[in-house]
């Protein structure tokens, strides 16, 4: 560990972090650290320390700076950086092995065979789905006039859509439905049963592929599944093992359904509390424009979006960010909600603008490590938005803003719950009702 002198995180008008409050509503305290401290050293709950970095131009530079590794072996208390990926119950070194924790030449390899998996034409020709994946689930609650849009609308849907498009058969989804409740439920609180959870979803996903692997026709076929894909996938003649199939394919499930949750879940929260953007959204939807739509969810990315920080990075050599001297070994956040509200990048930065156009946000990240997901990400939360204020068109919050209570961490921000009353309608006839 360095021996420099630290910013004092004892400063009477710095305020408290990580704190019930501060998760409800972080962005004052990231003001103060722009102005204030923009690289500063921070007493983690876990107990840890690290830099946070607020500003935006900061943390472009350190998203893209290859002196900050994504191995944990590289942090200088190694007993501490065991499990820091952002992934709940992570702990053994064998699960570690996916694109969140490794470095080029590792990663590099592995994201150039994955990418030949998971393409955009995968990701355009699964739209259908996630359209009726949307219907169906707003379907389960449209007669009732009240519902809670995490539980029934924005959990359930990035994860039945990313176990269709991995593979994973119907009869087996409601078991990772379970399991990636209790990761979501219990990410913080007693960690025996998110460990289970995560190490039956693994177990299970390890199975499906060697299942998969041995069954594998010659050619493939067409709408082909995911898995399917990354066991195909070569270059050069590498192709991925088992293992490493296995740990992607969980990494892509993982992060490919709770930022959807919380994208979805934070989005349709901050458009229902500002009435006059979701009218504008509506009115759009009406008319059949895409162009607000598309600028909508870049503009919710950037606004509140569902990563709070990139996962950890750590020091491997001296470097200087934001005039901050880090040390090797020294862990570093970069603080994605914040650089987002820098007003020194985003005009009126706390304006929730659909219609914003210059909008480079980091809410997926930026450089090698750029979301891998995130064009499915963006498909589904223009899909479940669309659907939504499309099908609901009075859909209104039902609880007092300051009753709602978001789940606190370092990596992600969403909402536990999200009451809404509307209008009771009736069964809409999809295209597979119609079939059927």
């Amino acid at each position: 560990m360095t021996d420099q002198p630290r910013p004092s995180s004892t400063t009477p008008e710095a305020p408290e972090l990580f704190t019930w409050e501060f998760a409800s509503d972080p962005y004052p305290a990231y003001a103060w650290l722009r102005e204030h401290a923009p690289v500063r050293w921070t007493r983690l709950p876990s107990g840890v320390e690290a830099w946070l970095v607020t500003r935006y131009a900061d943390a472009r530079q350190a998203l893209a700076d290859n002196r900050l590794s994504k191995n944990p072996a590289h942090h200088d208390e190694p007993a501490h950086a065991k499990g820091k990926t952002g992934i709940p119950g992570e702990r053994k070194a064998e699960l570690m092995t996916h694109l969140l924790n490794i470095d080029p030449p590792d990663h590099t390899r592995l994201r150039r065979l994955v990418s030949k998996a998971f393409t955009p034409r995968r990701v355009a020709e699964f739209a259908p789905r996630v359209q009726e994946l949307a219907d169906g689930l707003i379907d389960a609650f449209a007669g009732r006039g009240t519902a809670d849009l995490i539980h029934e609308f924005a959990f359930p849907l990035p994860i039945y859509a990313i176990c269709d498009m991995l593979g994973v058969p119907r009869e087996d989804q409601d078991d990772f439905r379970d399991w990636a409740g209790m990761m979501i439920r219990h990410g913080k609180g007693p960690r025996g049963g998110v460990a289970r959870s995560v190490q039956k979803m693994r177990g299970y996903l390890a199975d499906l592929i060697h299942r998969k692997r041995q069954a594998l026709p010659p050619e493939p076929t067409p709408g082909e599944d995911l898995i399917s894909g990354l066991i195909r996938a070569s270059d050069h003649g590498e192709h991925l093992t088992e293992k490493e199939a296995a740990a992607m394919a969980f990494i892509l499930l993982f992060a490919g359904f709770e930022t959807t949750v919380n994208l979805i879940g934070n989005g349709t929260y901050a458009l229902l509390t500002h009435p006059e953007q979701r009218d504008r959204l509506q009115a759009s939807l009406v008319r059949q424009e895409t162009d607000l739509l598309e600028t909508a969810v870049e503009e919710l990315l950037r606004y509140d979006g569902p990563v709070e920080m990139a996962t950890w990075r750590f020091a491997t050599r001296p470097l200087t960010i934001g005039g901050q001297e880090i040390a090797p070994g020294d862990p570093v956040l970069v603080v994605l909600a914040a650089a987002d509200r820098d007003p020194e990048r985003f005009t009126d930065p706390d304006v929730l603008d659909l219609g914003r156009r210059d909008n480079q946000h980091l809410g997926y990240g930026h450089g090698i490590h750029y979301c891998l997901g995130a064009p499915l990400a963006r498909l589904e939360g223009r899909t479940a938005l669309a659907t939504l204020f499309s099908r609901l068109p009075d859909l209104q919050l039902d609880a007092e803003p300051g009753d709602l209570r978001w789940r606190g961490g370092l990596i992600m921000r969403g909402l536990r719950t999200l009451p809404v009353r509307f209008t009771p309608r009736p069964h809409v006839r999809t295209k597979a009702d119609k079939e059927s």
